[in-house]
């Protein structure tokens, strides 16, 4: 077996949660797993004007809500705490100190005005962005004044000019950028909060960390990161820079073009196990060419070899057919389960209820026990078979099956009952000779239901969707909806015939 691997992510707590970082997570999941690793949850709170307590309930939340389970977090602990870069502060200012007895980092004295002049002359001559090295050359006596001045400072990486940094990528073999084009890094700010580059390396050393995975936009990043460990004397880890997720125009994701929030994901009704499949196909395949995979499936056939540096399409129409196929593939029961969970959680983040879809609905629980009630779940169970084969996302439901909660579905407009080729006293006649038949019926079920439409619609010598659309239209108040026949077995006698007098009247 190879050696296993500690890994990590590292989202920054600064909005929701992004599909990115389950994205990775996933991946280091998967490598620690397969080689009896670990996999560290490490939370890049250094950006105190961005960071966001929520946020980071919601990191964590995610990560659990999609079975990613890292061994080692700000809310599980670990020997190698605290897992907050804030709380760590210490241990970045010794690291820097090290740096810059050892001469391979300086303090730079700039003002923000100095270095805005500077960025503005830089695009006015079209030059290179970076720090044009002003104080890299201060000598130590003119430090020692600046400091008695009380002149407030940044630390920044010496980066050598005159040699190359190369790196190899464990997935796109090696990488090299001449010295020149690299930035004097800022690694420790004027607050005395470190950079994510100076707080990454460290922390990944001190965390033992052997096995970087992270988004492909961190390459050119990387060789900073490679002259620290150079600077500390330290080994770097390897290096996998996966492939960003990309909008369908190739671009990288973006909210502007695709929800990227995972709480979105979650408050509209996808399942997590769908997820994490279509996740994974943004980098993976699974041996056998198979796009639907479990979790499980994933971790006994993981092999980091099949890792691919394509540029995968975040495509949302592929996620709602992945979801819809996994939702078929509940057992009923389940599905049930699912849906009042999901409910549950919407409540729970007082998440306001659709007064068309979801408003019907959630007034048919609460006036029959509320979520937990037997009753409720008892008849959603039994729309299930109704509905099962034709949602997509758990949200899908509500609206489907809003004819079952109601007691008025007459918001139709009258054409709406109407066929083409028929006409307003034609469908009269037809409600009321369908009425009369089915009043008559002594087993309300759907067999007995349809035969008796389907016996009208010989007598009348129409066909049967003809007879169809305006009992569906009477019955559920749409032209979509779950099967009619066992639609209106559900709905119950009394009520549908009280909907047809209502189509009759209409």
């Amino acid at each position: 077996m190879s050696e296993p691997a500690v890994v990590r992510i590292a989202p920054s707590p600064t909005g929701d949660p992004h599909v990115g970082t389950a994205y990775i997570a996933l991946f280091d999941f998967a490598m620690a797993r397969t080689t009896g690793g670990r996999f560290i949850l490490r939370i890049e709170d250094t950006d105190r004007t961005r960071y966001d307590a929520k946020s980071e309930a919601q990191i964590t939340e995610s990560l659990h809500w999609l079975g990613i389970q890292y061994d080692e977090g700000p809310d599980v602990g670990g020997p190698n705490g605290p897992y907050r870069q804030s709380e760590r502060t210490e241990i970045y200012r010794e690291h820097v100190d090290k740096l810059l007895d050892g001469g391979t980092a300086y303090r730079c004295f700039c003002t923000a005005e100095r270095l805005a002049e500077m960025r503005h002359a830089q695009r006015a001559r079209k030059a290179p962005p970076g720090y044009d090295g002003l104080c890299r050359g201060l000598l130590p006596e003119e430090i020692e004044a600046k400091l008695a001045e009380g002149i407030q400072y940044v630390v920044r990486l010496k980066v050598p000019k005159d040699r190359p940094v190369s790196f190899h990528d464990e997935l796109r073999g090696k990488v090299e950028i001449e010295g020149k084009q690299i930035d004097d890094q800022v690694l420790l700010k004027s607050d005395g909060f470190p950079t994510y580059h100076l707080a990454n390396v460290v922390d990944d050393h001190l965390m033992e960390v052997n096995d970087v995975i992270r988004a492909e936009e961190w390459i050119t990043s990387t060789p900073k990161h490679v002259l620290l460990y150079e600077a500390f004397g330290w080994t770097p880890p390897r290096f996998r820079h996966m492939p960003l997720l990309r909008n369908k125009d190739k671009s990288k994701i973006s909210k502007r073009k695709n929800p990227t929030s995972l709480i979105w994901y979650k408050e509209n009704g996808y399942l997590p196990e769908a997820m994490v499949n279509f996740l994974a196909l943004m980098g993976y395949s699974s041996p056998d060419g198979e796009e639907m995979f479990s979790l499980e499936q994933m971790l006994k056939d993981f092999d980091p070899k099949r890792i691919s540096t394509s540029g995968p399409v975040f495509d949302l129409e592929k996620l709602q057919w992945l979801n819809g196929e996994y939702i078929r593939a509940l057992p009923e029961n389940e599905l049930a389960t699912r849906l009042l969970a999901h409910w549950t959680y919407r409540r729970g983040r007082s998440i306001e209820a659709d007064p068309e879809t979801d408003g019907p609905l959630h007034a048919w629980i609460d006036a029959n026990g509320g979520l937990e009630s037997d009753a409720v779940r008892a008849f959603v169970l039994a729309t299930i078979p109704l509905v099962q084969t034709r949602i997509k996302t758990l949200e899908e439901y509500a609206p489907l099956t809003r004819c079952f909660f109601r007691d008025d579905v007459s918001g139709y407009e009258q054409a709406e009952l109407i066929p083409k080729k028929k006409d307003i006293e034609g469908v009269r006649d037809l409600l009321t000779t369908a009425h009369a038949d089915l009043e008559g019926l002594t087993d309300w079920t759907h067999e007995p239901i349809e035969g008796a439409l389907r016996g009208l619609a010989e007598k009348i010598e129409w066909k049967p969707r003809e007879i169809f659309q305006p009992m569906r239209v009477a019955v559920t108040g749409s032209k979509i909806s779950p099967p009619l026949f066992e639609s209106m077995e559900l709905i119950g006698k009394t009520a549908c015939l009280a909907r047809i007098e209502g189509a009759i009247r209409r």
